[in-house]
């Protein structure tokens, strides 16, 4: 059975979100093909969103960022991490390459792991970056004194892709031999709001903000601290019970949102508003489901500035300082936030379908 496989980095959701959004609109083009997702992204993630069947093979394809919570990281660290994974790259591509013939791949896609790049070229198999960054532009912001080799490595990596499918508000991709841009994946709801809200029990008649902090969390923020009263009700999802919550604040698990039949975009799709630090996978939501974006900083990570620029010409946002955010203060700038226009452009959120037609088409080449 021919094969294409995905290489997707495990940093944060938004890289395993995209590309199962692809693979799901991918499967049902190409019939009789075995898809492989090669990552150490959540399991759950996959379990609950991803459509066909597919052949997970767990590993870790790079090792992205070092995060200490979801707005603090270890820039000393991620360094350190990355330069010893790529010490050993070429060994480490050997052993993929081996992976992939013996598959039988014919298209490798990677999210952004240099290496699936580099065991695609040893293998004879063709390679594709799909990605809004690369991650030489990532770390090239960071101090790179002991690492004098890593950005070479990752360079010449990327260089052996045939392309790259770059999607909005990119940075990088300097090392690409050719750039195709590709519109927003994103995920949309299918469920109306009145309906999640049901569901899901929250209220039918007041604002929701919903906070969206991904696997890392927010290591100092105390829910009880929140001021939002009756003007707003906050929504905090997890796996686990939450502590006890003031009354404006509801604690949804993520297992029940699938469990009743949803999924996340839903509720992205069911509140005013999402509280966030920005990142990919959950601005292209917004963007996709008409949800306004109140967000944080994220420490020194190149694509912040990158979105911050961009998001409000696509929809509505503001800022709120991490000392506000962790104490709580939230209530004026979520009603300043409520009160904005409508932003400017609509950009298109089919990547997922426009991608997978790319796929099929360089397939059949």
């Amino acid at each position: 059975m021919p094969s294409i496989v995905f290489y997707i980095s495990g940093h944060g959701y938004g890289h395993a979100s995209r590309e199962i959004e692809v693979i799901n609109a991918l499967a049902p083009k190409l019939p009789g093909w075995q898809i492989i997702a090669r990552t150490d992204a959540s399991r759950w993630l996959f379990d609950r969103t991803a459509t066909p069947a597919l052949t997970r093979i767990e590993g870790a394809c790079d090792t992205g960022v070092v995060q200490v919570d979801s707005i603090r990281l270890d820039e000393r660290a991620t360094i350190r991490a990355a330069s010893d994974f790529h010490a050993e790259l070429p060994a480490r591509a050997s052993r993929e390459a081996a992976l992939l013939r013996a598959h039988d791949v014919r298209l490798v896609v990677a999210d952004a792991p240099p290496l699936a790049c580099a065991a695609a070229a040893l293998a004879g198999v063709p390679s594709v970056v799909l990605s809004n960054f690369t991650w030489d532009w990532i770390y090239e912001a960071y101090p790179l004194a002991a690492a004098p080799a890593l950005i070479p490595s990752i360079q010449e990596a990327y260089q052996q892709a045939e392309v790259a499918w770059r999607l909005p508000m990119h940075g990088g991709f300097a090392a690409c031999r050719r750039i195709v841009d590709v519109p927003f994946v994103a995920r949309h709801a299918s469920t109306p709001a009145s309906e999640v809200r049901r569901r899901l029990g929250l209220p039918a008649g007041s604002r929701l903000a919903l906070t969206s902090f991904g696997g890392y969390g927010l290591g100092d923020f105390d829910p009880a601290g929140v001021d939002c009263g009756k003007d707003w009700q906050v929504i905090i999802t997890g796996q686990r019970p939450a502590p006890s919550l003031p009354a404006c604040v509801h604690f949804v698990d993520e297992n029940a949102v699938y469990d009743a039949g949803l999924r996340y975009e839903d509720l992205v799709a069911a509140v005013e508003v999402v509280v966030t630090k920005p990142g990919y996978g959950i601005i292209s939501e917004c963007i996709a489901n008409h949800t306004a974006l109140l967000y944080t900083s994220r420490g020194r990570f190149p694509e912040y500035d990158v979105m911050v620029e961009a998001m409000p010409r696509v929809l509505r946002c503001a800022f709120l300082p991490p000392a506000d955010l962790l104490a709580g203060r939230w209530r004026a700038a979520l009603d300043r936030l409520d009160g904005l226009p409508a932003p400017a452009e609509r950009p298109p959120t089919d990547g997922a379908e426009v991608v997978a037609g790319m796929i099929v088409d360089r397939l059949a080449d």
